[in-house]
């Protein structure tokens, strides 16, 4: 154990909030006030007497049991009013709830020592959007932004019983929408409703501060929701209360940190002296340090600075770079131990750079460097978990967090148009070492940043939202917006309203510059505690060219999005940090199953239609674009699902692979995306269940810390070995060359020596070098690193597309047997087999591997993990590979089947 040992300094005390550093540390908790507990009430909601809805929704006006934290959606669902939204063909018929106007009511009583208390306050930590609140009949607050935290003070409004809670949610496109109507030349929105509810040339979403895949996103579906949708507390206090702590970092290294804590009380009307204790705690949970001063505090808001020092600092590492340690510090007014006056937080220690380094041909790069050491960031966007955020537990959180972890990921981007995410999010990273990049609530079109109310609305929302995250260590970087820079500049939006409008054209950029040029990097310098800021994303912080592969971050969409390239395309892009790239893919059946019949489950069928969002491209069209490609056209619907999986797997790890392969000139790889919002088809490699993809089980091999990247491209093959850990790994590589019976046609073998952190490139080999006249329908070229005679890693090269191939059918061998508390599945490969995919129909079963090939004559055992008995399970066991979906299809008709044979 580490000895640890403190220095503390002087207090000092400031008029304003000391927050700025260049280098971090982590911790702050927003608002832990007096006494502050969550609001217990019963609530209750109803459709608003007078509603226009209520002339097709009659009965709609009576009030029934709601739920808080919650929505207006899932409050109908509970209540029987509507039917689930994510099950079958229910959009287009819900639509309604998004044009009216609703009330929520809380009937509460308060305890004798909280009404005792001089100072009291109401806290909303969530109303969404256009909320008019009411305390006992008189106004309280009103609220036009769904990310803020919205505070009334009650002091001297609460009785002992009988209290009631009114909030009045208005219909954001009922209240926007004429404003919007009225500009002569409309600002560029997202995605225009395909059900009437709002005209597609008037969208009011990016003018709303509320989550913006409400309004729909070709992921996802739309629901305009409205509601309490975070908790509600009641606050009380007497003279004082803790507002804000946090813990600064000025320097750290291995021997020593360099630590400021700051913490934020306030004063009562009266000035007054009291004692301020801190408590820190190391990883261990053994108290390391206390400081206790008495201060003398003034009226209103005090801002105390403690300096610190901690001799060997235990650091916090992202995954795969060393231990997730964190400290705790706790503050205290008084020798007491009230709750409230405490507020406790989780550091961990580590600085945070974003290195862009100038190339000599005009380039520049981008890196995070974490403790000084640069890290290949390695992961994938994150959207939403629901529809309705409140339904997100804590568990569904992990269970996706993990599966990041699991599959080898150490940085995750909350992509910008949805919500701030809950606390557990980040304590849940910190804890599993992932990065991450936090866009703030922008997910695209223009914004009107013109306007000065609005820009301040976003500033306050900004501010409550570092404040309350800004203690994780896991935040490495705060962007502006997701793709509003380059949709302005690169996709039309801007050109189209210069040559419309000029003036107000060149008003809307001002606008954007003022908000994400100056006013969000301002905010994140004043409260982030030295994380850098990033204006967008793609971009080159608002340098000339917004998506550019030689400056900043990429988003490359050419392979899945227009012109819709194969994924070999990819091999040709070779950006400094690649943000986003994705393709599709269907979840598996059983989730398809949740919200279609059998019957439903057709290509061209109305229910999974519904469930394809990505309507601007059709998305099963170009999904069967991509799978033709490669494997032909398929025989039915769960081969079509089958084979989106392949597909989407072998594309992206090609794409990632080239990525790392490609370092340091590229120094991240971020694919789109990591988990779904509901059941349906998307770029997701986790589904909305849990269930892993093809793709997640690829991430894990292609995201290894050592890998080999043997990437084929008009008919040459670049090999190379990845090393992403911190020490040398000394093997050898070996190239063999195999018929698809298992026939070794030649082998090369040399001895190499990676260094840390690396990619090194050990050779390019020709088709004809490889094949030496073999057959490339009949043979595979196996690329490896071995440590003595075991495989340390492994990748496959083929020479023709799957449907090309002399691929059989009945070529693997099973038997599945019990193993103490769990079961063994042996698989065994007479010839190459590709694509094998393990599933067990109607049975819950985990595997701790998929999505895998079988060399001839190779055999792989693995863990099953189930509750079932072993015949239910034998039973339900599954194979599928490629040799028995694609076995009985003459290639030269795979192509010509029409889209309606597959059902």
């Amino acid at each position: 154990m580490q000895h640890v040992h403190l220095k503390f300094g002087s207090i000092q005390i400031h008029a304003q909030r000391v927050c700025r550093g260049l280098l971090l540390c982590a911790l702050w908790l927003a608002s832990t006030a007096a006494v502050a507990a969550p609001l217990r009430a019963q609530w209750s909601f109803r459709l608003l007497p007078g509603d226009a809805q209520l002339q097709t929704h009659p009965g709609m006006d009576a009030w029934k049991q709601a739920t808080v934290p919650g929505s207006v959606h899932t409050d109908l669902l509970a209540a029987g009013l509507i039917g689930d939204p994510y099950v079958g063909a229910a959009e287009a018929g819900l639509q309604w709830i998004g044009l009216a106007d609703w009330e929520y009511r809380a009937r509460f009583d308060v305890d004798a020592a909280s009404l005792a208390r001089p100072h009291a306050e109401l806290r909303f930590d969530g109303l969404d959007t256009f909320a008019e609140v009411r305390l006992n009949g008189e106004p309280l607050l009103k609220a036009d932004n769904a990310h803020r935290t919205w505070r009334a003070r009650v002091d001297g409004r609460l009785r002992a019983q009988g209290n009631e809670l009114q909030i009045v949610f208005r219909s954001p496109i009922r209240t926007l929408l004429p404003q919007v109507q009225a500009m002569p030349h409309k600002i560029a929105g997202n995605y225009p409703s395909p059900y009437g509810d709002e005209p597609k040339d008037a969208m009011v979403g990016n003018f709303v501060r509320k989550p913006a895949y409400h309004f729909g996103w070709d992921w996802g579906p739309r629901y305009v929701t409205a509601g309490v949708w975070r908790q509600v507390h009641l606050d009380s206090w007497d003279q004082q209360r803790i507002t804000d702590l946090a813990v600064r970092t000025d320097a750290l290294d291995a021997d020593k940190a360099n630590l400021s804590v700051q913490l934020q009380v306030e004063q009562a009307d009266k000035a007054g002296t009291q004692q301020v204790v801190i408590d820190v705690r190391d990883p261990d949970g053994k108290t390391v340090a206390q400081i206790k001063r008495d201060v003398a505090l003034a009226p209103g808001e005090n801002n105390l600075s403690l300096p610190l020092q901690i001799d060997k600092p235990r650091r916090w590492w992202p995954v795969g770079y060393g231990a997730q340690d964190r400290y705790t510090v706790q503050a205290r007014l008084g020798e007491g131990k009230q709750s409230a006056l405490e507020s406790s937080i989780r550091i961990g220690l580590r600085t945070v750079q974003l290195q862009r380094e100038e190339d000599k041909d005009g380039g520049q790069g981008f890196g995070f460097v974490i403790n000084g050491v640069p890290v290949f960031a390695k992961g994938a966007n994150v959207i939403p978990f629901d529809a309705f955020p409140a339904r997100v537990t804590r568990e569904r959180l992990r269970r996706d967090l993990q599966a990041a972890r699991d599959a080898n990921m150490n940085m995750l981007r909350n992509w910008g148009g949805g919500y701030y995410e809950d606390d557990a999010f980040f304590d849940i990273a910190d804890e599993l070492g992932l990065l991450v990049w936090q866009d703030f609530m922008f997910g695209g079109g223009m914004q009107p940043g013109y306007a000065p109310a609005f820009r301040a609305n976003v500033v306050a929302e900004a501010r409550d939202n570092i404040r309350r995250l800004r203690h994780h260590p896991s935040i490495v970087l705060w962007c502006g917006n997701n793709e509003e820079e380059t949709a302005w500049k690169d996709w039309g939006h801007g050109k189209t309203l210069k040559e419309a409008d000029p003036v107000f054209a060149a008003k809307v950029w001002q606008g954007y510059v003022d908000l994400f040029g100056k006013d969000l990097r301002s905010v994140v310098a004043e409260e982030g505690l030295g994380v850098p800021y990033w204006a967008s994303s793609p971009s080159n912080d608002l340098d000339t060219k917004a998506n550019d592969s030689r400056r900043g971050d990429k988003h490359y969409w050419e392979v899945w999005g227009n012109p819709a390239l194969p994924p070999t395309a990819y091999l040709k892009e070779t950006p400094r940090f690649m943000s986003e790239y994705g393709l599709q893919a269907w979840p598996q059946l059983s989730t398809i199953n949740a919200f279609a019949t059998p019957e439903e489950q057709r290509v061209d069928g109305p229910v999974i239609e519904a469930h394809q969002k990505f309507l601007a491209g059709k998305g099963n069209e170009r999904l069967l674009h991509y799978i033709e490609m490669e494997f032909g056209t398929p025989r039915s619907f769960p081969d079509f699902v089958y084979l989106s999986q392949m597909m989407q797997a072998e594309g992206i790890e090609l794409a990632a692979l080239h990525h790392r392969a490609s370092r340091p000139y590229t120094m991240g790889s971020l694919y789109w995306q990591l988990n779904d919002v509901w059941p349906g088809a998307s770029w997701s490699s986790v589904d909305y269940y849990g269930n892993w993809k093809a793709l997640n089980f690829h991430a894990r091999r292609f995201f290894a810390d050592v890998a080999v990247a043997a990437l084929r491209d008009e008919g040459s093959t670049r090999f190379s070995l990845l090393n992403d850990g911190r020490a040398e790994v000394q093997g050898q590589w070996r190239v063999r060359v195999l018929d698809f019976d298992g026939r070794e046609l030649q082998q090369q073998r040399r001895p190499i020596s990676l260094p840390a952190m690396s990619a090194t490139e050990v050779a390019r080999f020709s088709d004809a070098e490889l094949l030496q006249g073999a057959d490339p329908s009949r043979s595979v070229a196996v690329f490896e690193l071995l440590r003595g005679d075991a495989v340390v890693a492994q990748r496959l090269v083929y020479f023709v597309a799957a449907k090309q191939q002399a691929l059989q059918p009945a070529q693997l061998h099973s038997e599945l047997r019990a193993e103490g508390d769990h079961y063994l599945l042996q698989l065994r490969a007479d010839r190459l087999v590709r694509g094998i995919w393990i599933g067990f129909t109607n049975a819950d079963a985990s595997v701790e591997d998929n999505a895998f090939d079988l060399l001839p004559g190779q055999t792989r055992t693995l863990v099953v993990r189930s509750t079932a008995p072993l015949s239910t399970l034998r039973s339900a066991l599954h194979l599928q590979t490629l040799g028995d979906t694609l076995q009985s299809r003459p290639v030269a008709s795979q192509d010509n089947a029409s889209v309606e044979r597959i059902h």
